[in-house]
This record gives structure tokens, sequence and C-alpha cells, in this order.
């Protein structure tokens, strides 16, 4: 443990830079969007404003911008498409986006031309960890998005407190149908890393390892699909252990970890946490933490990650985490 207290000494002035409140499954604080502007989830979708004859302004082309970033809007708040040259004597090809877009204000909603989803707008995507995740992930202080914002990453979270592989939550469904449907949103553009966590729910509610496994191995898919230059890894079912009470969460966790071997993620097993940790007196209840508990969690959880070397943002951040 005097490992964990000395990294908790190295994070603990970090943790609080880089925490996104305003993920996938909270509504972020927005100014009262103009008339004209249409809302999901609370974030304003409108075009930002530019001086008449400006790139994008009313009656301007569409400007392009830095990579990655989101395509230039019009007057309309539409994305502006252009056609590409087609082979001599044929027609041009389909409607294309010009390669390289342009800039729109953080929280403004985007359609992804490739997937026909709504997407929003981060302030610094290069920076960005997308968290998907339940209950254990979802306070702003939780042990996840502290232990990312610890290693130099801004966490935009993507769940919600009941959800799981297969578990969904009224409105909101499990991990892999909310990212269809959009029941929640990705960030736009391509972010440096995806964290996966959860597994809790599902183990609560009876969902069999089939179910886990099968849907599990969607969202992987969807994942990579959305953001094939990005790392993944998983953090498997928080639990007391097999020995201690550990039941069926602690049996998700295992599972969780034989997926992600198929898949060769990063998976850090966090189903005898715990007990390993003695961390049952830091419980808010039987399942979740109390802030003592996140914070504790936290650091074991930054250790981990760090292990594995994922794409810190901080230079020699990982680095220095490691040898501790």
């Amino acid at each position: 443990m005097r490992n964990a207290s000395a990294l908790s000494r190295l994070v603990a002035p970090m943790i609080a830079v880089g925490i996104l409140a305003a993920g996938c499954g909270q509504t972020p604080s927005a100014p009262t969007p103009d008339a004209g502007a249409s809302q999901r989830s609370g974030v304003p979708a409108a075009a930002p404003h530019r001086a008449p004859g400006a790139p994008g302004a009313p009656g301007a082309p569409g400007a392009p911008g830095a990579p990655g970033e989101p395509l230039d809007l019009g007057s309309d708040g539409k994305a502006k498409f252009f056609p590409l040259p087609g082979p001599a004597g044929e027609p041009a090809a389909p409607l294309a986006p010009p390669p390289v877009p342009v800039s729109l204000p953080a929280d403004s909603i985007y359609r992804n031309p490739a997937s026909g989803r709504d997407e929003v707008v981060v302030a610094d995507i290069a920076r960005t960890a997308v968290l998907i995740g339940d209950s254990q992930s979802e306070p702003v202080t939780s042990w996840p998005r502290t232990a990312l914002a610890s290693l130099g990453y801004t966490v935009h979270f993507c769940g919600l407190g009941g959800t799981g592989y297969v578990a969904a939550n009224g409105k909101t469904g499990n991990y892999i149908d909310a990212l269809e449907r959009g029941d929640w949103l990705l960030p736009y553009g391509s972010p440096p890393l995806v964290v996966i966590e959860g597994g809790g729910n599902d183990a609560a509610r009876g969902a069999t390892d089939q179910q886990i496994s099968a849907n599990a191995e969607r969202l992987i898919a969807g994942v990579r699909g959305r953001y094939p230059e990005a790392r993944l890894a998983m953090v498997g079912t928080l639990a007391r252990g097999a020995a201690n009470g550990g039941g069926r969460r602690t049996q998700v966790d295992a599972l969780l970890g034989t997926v992600a071997a198929r898949h060769s993620i990063p998976f850090v097993s966090v189903g005898d946490w715990l007990t390993r940790y003695n961390l049952t007196k830091s419980m808010a209840d039987g399942v979740h933490m109390n802030a003592a508990g996140h914070a504790a969690l936290a650091v074991l959880l930054a250790r981990r990650l760090a292990e594995f070397t994922l794409p810190a943002p901080t230079p020699g951040l990982v680095e220095s985490l490691t040898r501790r």
C-alpha cells in the first residue's frame, strides 16, 4: 500500500483537471440557445456565428479546418457537402464532405456523415478519453473518471447507472443499444483512448454468459469501427472476490476478461479488489463506494492503466507512475 500512497500523492493535484462533468449521460450546463437552434440532451446545436462573407457565413462556401474536426455549417445549420468529380464522361460521384473540416464550438451536436449518427463536439479530442460505463463511473468524482483524469485525460462519459452490456435502464438501452440508437452521444473526431467499464448490473439481473459475451463483442466491434485509431481498455466488475462472497459479480468480471483477451484488449480485473485492498469499509452501500473508496480505487486503477502504457496526453506521466 506504500506504492498506492505514493501514487496518490502524485496524482492528487491532477484529479480535478480534465474531468468532464457533462458527458454522454448527463446534461451539460449551457446558455440558452439562439432562436432556431435545436437541442438534444441539453446540448445546443446552433451553428457558430461568423462575420458576413467569412467561410461558413451565409452565402459563403464551407471552409477547411484542422483534421478530425466537424464540417462547417452553413446558414441553415446543416453541413455543406461538395460533389467529387467522376471519371471522364461520367457524372460526378455522390456528394461527399470536403477533405478537411472546420471547427465548431464545444457541445455542438454534429451529424457524422460517415455513420449518419449525431455526435457531440468536445473541446480537445486529442486529450479525451471516452468512458463507457454504469453507476460506478457515472459520478463526476468516480474512481474510473478520477483515474483517467490523473493520467492527463479529459473524460467524456457515455452511460448511465443501471445499464450494462445487457442491462438497460428505462429509456436508456444497454451499452451497444444506447450507442446504436443515440441514447447517449459519442464525441466527434478521434480520441486516443476508449475505456469500457461495467458488468455489475448484468450480474444483478441474471444476464447469461452468452448474452454478456455477445453484446460485449458487438460493443467492441462498434467502438473499433467508429474509432479505428483509438486504444481500447476494459475494466471489469467491482466485487469482493470469489472466496469472499463475490458471487456472480466476480464471475462476470472473469468472463469479461476472456472477451478482452480474445481481442487483445488491456483488461483490469477488479473482481476481488474490495477484499484484496480491504475497501469494504469504504462503501456507501453493498455495491458503490463512498468518497474515500472512490479515491482509493482511483489510485489503484490509475497505476494499472499506466502499466499498460496507454497513450497519456501528458509526456512522461505514465513512466513516472509505473516506476512507483
